[in-house]
Order: structure tokens, then sequence, then C-alpha cells
């Protein structure tokens, strides 16, 4: 039997998310989420948005879990999860208005994150709206020190892991066309990027 999985740090974030979120995806659109992990800010957002439709997805290990969530909420305007990795040939959609992910890119190794922006390169319409959350370094540096030892917790799970630099992930946007429209403080010393695809 699965047991419906849990994150505190879902539950800290999401009004904060939230209240940025509403202004950047204003308009009814289906929002997919890339690495919805437990499912909480899918159903969350879901039931405060309710003129989106959102799209959770995740590694198919992961999305037993999530419709233990999405299951439970009954939301007309929530989907049931989809199995998506950066890595798959082919994504489930033809095109994304608008991406969430929160607490994805400190996971993904580096060629991951490339892979990421890359198949964004192919799936964004114009004028869409991408909101990245999580914690990065500025001028190669930590924030806090909390992201440094947090850092050092991630590369130890997995050298290939961690926090990764502002500038960095502002080229791989910039590389496909899209700017940065906000860069907003978040709780815990994290971040959420907005970014827009130039028409």
């Amino acid at each position: 039997m699965i047991t419906k999985p849990f994150s505190q740090a879902c539950e800290n974030n999401k009004e904060p998310i939230l209240q940025v979120i509403r202004k950047v995806y204003a308009q009814a659109t289906t929002v997919w989420e890339i690495g919805s992990g437990t499912g909480q800010h899918a159903c969350y957002f879901a039931k405060q948005l309710p003129y989106l439709e959102w799209q959770p997805t995740d590694r198919v290990e992961n999305i037993d879990g999530i419709c233990l969530w999405t299951t439970e909420a009954q939301l007309s305007n929530l989907k049931s999860p989809l199995s998506l990795a950066v890595q798959d040939d082919t994504w489930p959609c033809k095109s994304i208005d608008a991406l969430f992910t929160a607490n994805t890119l400190h996971i993904m190794n580096w060629d991951e994150v490339q892979l990421l922006f890359a198949r964004l390169n192919v799936y964004l319409t114009a004028n869409a709206s991408v909101c990245i959350y999580g914690p990065f370094n500025y001028n190669g540096a930590y924030t806090s020190e909390s992201n440094a030892r947090f850092d050092q917790w991630l590369k130890a799970q997995n050298c290939l892991s961690g926090i990764k630099n502002f500038e960095d992930i502002l080229a791989l946007a910039i590389n496909i066309d899209c700017e940065l429209t906000a860069d907003e403080t978040m709780p815990a010393n994290n971040r959420l990027l907005v970014f827009k695809k130039k028409a």
C-alpha cells in the first residue's frame, strides 16, 4: 500500500508562491507542472485558481503518490498526473502556454537543466509564462548559511546535484528567447523566477 506523500516545504511556501503565480497565470490556460513531487502544490493551486487547468507531471515512480492527492482533491480543473522526465525524447503535450516547476533545478544535474531548457524551446508557445521556484546562487555565492548547508547536503546525496547559479539559468532562458520579468523573494532563502517567451 502506498503512503500518501507529504512535504512540509510545500505547505510552507504554497501561499507566497500563489500570490505571484496568480498574477502571472492571469488568463485561463493549462499550466504544466514539471516535477510535481508529492502533488500538494498541484492540488492547492488548482483549487485556488479554478479558471486554470493544472497538469501535474513527474517521473513514473512518483505518479502513484501524486494520484493519492489528486484523487482526494476531486477538482474538475486538476488533471491526472502524467509521467514525464526531462530526458524523454518527446513530452506528453503538443505545446505549453504556461509552465511551473518548484524545487527541481537543484536536484537535477547540469546536463538535465540544459536539457529542460532545450525541451522548453520546442514546446513553449509565443508569450508563454514560465515560473521556476527554488534556491539560487548569485554571482557564484550562496545567499545564506542555510543554503550553503543545503547545497552540501544535496551534493552528499548526489555529487552532480546542487544549487544552480542564477546567471547560468538566465543565460539558458535568454538563449531560448525567454526574458526575465520578475525575480521574487520567497521564504527560506528561495526565489521565484518568472520568464516570458518572446512573441
